[in-house]
């Protein structure tokens, strides 16, 4: 039987899946409530809440608050703060998979910015040939709103300076690093959220139930997945495993929406899956060689 304590990278793996699907399970429940409460709100919320639950479930209370990293932990935390907000906006003015195909240029750009052998540049290049494949002409061919377009790409570069920043240091451990993070995330965004129009709505016992289930789908388990994952995935390999997130988006519409997709999009899917994996092995074997030395 394989024993992941002794794989801490196929543990990461399977962390970050599990990360990954919990995202995109969240999503219908966000269409739901964009319908009720502002963007902003929504963004605000789910980190405020996110921040509680962590808070109770790691004692924060226990954390040497000296020897926290604050320059590393407030990168971290305005790097959530803007990727959640942008990328809600994104999607209040794109359909999702051209605002998702937009995005991604963020995590891939750091993939390509730490590729260093030459198969790294293969598995990137099939990974954004992918995202390409799976891109929907279709839709992009109306008229895009740029301003959605500008929101996907700066959720984007925010997404990059998440991976990057949560490879920092902090000082303290990885959950209790998230846990800081989205409070100062939450402190970034609720003065705008009130600003623009938040209402005490929100905290309704018949809301409020829903903007919990957001924050443990969409913010506090999944961060706190990626944040264990990251500390045995190379910025390279994070960066390429991301990619495989539209692709579950995708066969999860399939699955349980009953979307169907194009020829090209299962295409896509499998170009995507084969340059996680390709990637993957040669991460891992690049390890041994380097051990082996």
């Amino acid at each position: 039987m394989l024993n992941l304590k002794n794989q801490p990278h196929l543990h990461a793996l399977l962390l970050l899946f599990i990360a990954m699907i919990s995202v995109q399970s969240s999503g219908s429940l966000a269409k739901v409530l964009f319908a009720q409460f502002p963007v902003l709100s929504v963004a605000a919320m789910r980190l405020l809440l996110s921040a509680v639950i962590l808070a109770v479930i790691f004692k924060i209370w226990t954390i040497d608050f000296k020897a926290v990293k604050w320059k590393a932990i407030i990168s971290y935390g305005i790097a959530l703060a803007g990727m959640n907000a942008l990328f809600y906006l994104s999607i209040k003015r794109l359909p999702l998979g051209v605002a998702v195909s937009f995005e991604f240029i963020g995590p891939l750009s750091v993939a390509l910015f730490y590729a260093r052998q030459k198969f790294d540049f293969v598995w990137v290049g099939l990974a954004i040939l992918g995202l390409v494949l799976l891109f929907p002409f279709d839709q992009a061919s109306q008229s895009l709103d740029w301003i959605g377009v500008a929101f996907a790409l700066g959720a984007g570069a925010c997404w990059a300076l998440y991976i990057v920043a949560g490879q920092k240091p902090s000082g303290i451990s990885g959950n209790h690093t998230v846990c800081l993070g989205m409070f100062i995330g939450m402190l970034c965004l609720m003065p705008i959220a009130l600003f623009s129009g938040m209402s005490l709505n929100v905290f309704q016992p018949s809301n409020l139930g829903y903007f919990i289930a957001l924050a443990i789908l969409a913010s506090a388990l999944p961060f706190s997945l990626e944040m264990i994952a990251l500390r045995n995935l190379t910025a390279l390999s994070f960066g390429t495993l991301m990619s495989v997130e539209p692709a579950i988006a995708a066969l999860s519409g399939f699955i349980f929406l009953a979307e169907e997709l194009l020829w090209n999009q299962w295409l896509a899917l499998a170009t995507i899956i084969s340059a996680s994996i390709g990637c993957t092995y040669t991460t891992q074997q690049a390890k041994k060689k380097a051990h082996a030395e």
